[in-house]
């Protein structure tokens, strides 16, 4: 049987805005970010009153503020763990979707899920799954975790279960929260 985790991703950052793929790179939450983070406060709230959760944040300073916004009035303190992390982007980090199909043989609009792991130097879908796994194996209660887009469609598909045909499939988002809980997922926000 597979622990309730409730995972959401940071809110909007300064490159998210200018279209800018960060992957281990970092930039601050918008005004509007730091909205959507106090904004999942009241979602969780309900969520997080009838278990005894633990937290967990990607050490990424939009990951680590979006947590302490989310989470410090509920109480908790996120534990970081670097498994949490984006995926590494590689040579692409810092650049815009244009600059990387420039730079790329394959433009992300061909699959826009498996683009992110084709990266030169960039992590691969596989090492991604395994370190994700890794975190995943060492839980002992249900969880909360802060994450980033591609981290949070990787963690919620491998606890469902989904190769990545259905990690494919899956939405993503700012702002919202998803609870996992007896082999389903539900979008809160």
């Amino acid at each position: 049987m597979r622990l309730p985790l409730i995972i959401f991703r940071h809110g909007q950052t300064e490159w998210n805005r200018e279209g800018i793929h960060q992957g281990r790179l970092d930039s601050p939450l918008t005004t509007m970010g730091q909205q959507q983070a106090e904004g999942m406060t009241e979602i969780l709230r309900p969520l997080v009153k009838d278990d005894v959760w633990q937290a967990y944040t990607s050490p990424t300073g939009r990951a680590k503020r979006t947590a302490e916004l989310a989470l410090g009035p509920l109480g908790f303190e996120a534990k970081m763990d670097d498994r949490l992390q984006e995926v590494h982007f590689g040579e692409w980090q810092g650049r815009t979707t244009a600059e990387i199909d420039e730079m790329s043989r394959v433009p992300k609009s061909a699959d826009p899920f498996m683009w992110n792991f084709t990266s030169p130097e960039g992590e691969t879908f596989e090492a991604m799954c395994a370190r994700v796994q890794g975190f995943m194996d060492e839980l002992t209660g249900p969880s909360i975790i802060s994450t980033h887009g591609i981290t949070s469609r990787v963690l919620r598909g491998l606890h469902l279960g989904l190769d990545e045909n259905g990690m494919r499939e899956m939405d993503g988002g700012q702002g919202c929260v998803y609870l996992l809980k007896d082999g389903l997922q539900q979008r809160f926000g």
